[in-house]
């Protein structure tokens, strides 16, 4: 597989860990009732990449550590969500556990970044600790596939993917396919290069019948009918393919988020495969499951 490589510029962002915010208090879900559950934001400790993201007592968990640049002005809140990306190394900056490194692993929101660290490396941490990503990846492209853009990955999560090609698509193994109709929050204008859209998870019958029961922190899905080109839309024939970064939600529009990777007109095909999660592709993670 043929990428621009060469031509890609590695650079840093920094954040700090993000506390849990305002929605640990009480929220309602699709079915009129109020819960208390965790949510976005902290250290998780016992969720990770690998790990099912459906039926945790929490609403929108990010599955290691959330960062991002709390306080800081708009401008770096931005491009520190997206300057990184998904595979690119997060090194810690500060405090006990200092020269440790770590894995991208999503993004959530417009300035959200989740990454993954080892259970002894979650120990050390506090939400003092200062986090720099060396972000690499924003203006890969394909050149054997124009029709195809890539935003979000690390050459080396691109490469590490298997991709193929049948009849001049770009062929990708993924874990579900995702109908249009389940695409909720985060559909619309808002760049695909920060955030992630949800999966709606909330009809019990659809996500039996998908298979979505079993969704995985870090799973490649493709999102049908779905082009990120330009912002995210609907479009008959488009294909999305994403990483599932954060965990399903008890709210009306909302569930599992999608970062998306890879879009294109007509251009994807996805291969259904159990195996199809970034846990698997990366041994920083791999040795952590």
């Amino acid at each position: 597989m043929r990428i621009n490589e060469e031509r890609l510029v590695k650079i840093s962002v920094q954040g700090r860990i993000l506390s849990p915010g305002e929605d640990q208090d009480y929220m309602t879900g699709a079915d009129g009732a109020p819960f208390v559950m965790p949510s976005c934001g902290g250290i998780c400790y016992n969720v990770k990449v690998g790990d099912c993201c459906m039926g945790l007592l929490g609403d929108h968990i990010e599955p290691g550590v959330s960062v991002g640049c709390a306080g800081e002005g708009e401008g770096a809140r931005k491009s520190f969500s997206t300057i990184s990306c998904i595979g690119n190394e997060a090194v810690v900056a500060s405090g006990a556990a200092k020269g440790r490194t770590g894995l991208v692993t999503g993004k959530h929101d417009l300035d959200r970044v989740i990454v993954h660290f080892d259970g002894e490396t979650l120990n050390l941490l506090t939400h003092d600790d200062a986090i720099l990503i060396r972000g690499y990846g924003q203006g890969l492209s394909l050149p054997d596939f124009p029709g195809v853009k890539v935003m979000n990955a690390d050459p080396a999560l691109i490469l590490g993917m298997g991709l193929g090609a049948r009849e001049g698509r770009l062929t990708v193994r993924v874990a579900k396919k995702i109908p249009p109709c389940l695409l909720g929050s985060g559909m619309g204008g808002a760049s695909a290069y920060r955030g992630d859209v949800d999966i709606m998870t909330r009809d019990e019958e659809t996500v039996r019948e998908l298979g979505l029961d079993t969704l995985r922190f870090g799973d490649i899905v493709l999102l049908e009918d779905c082009d990120c080109s330009y912002g995210r839309d609907f479009r008959r024939g488009a294909a999305t393919v994403g990483v599932v970064s954060h965990s399903d939600s008890k709210t009306a529009g909302h569930g599992p988020g999608v970062t998306a990777i890879l879009t294109g007109r007509g251009a994807i095909e996805g291969i259904l495969s159990e195996g199809a999660n970034i846990a698997f592709y990366h041994p920083i993670i791999k040795g952590g499951i």
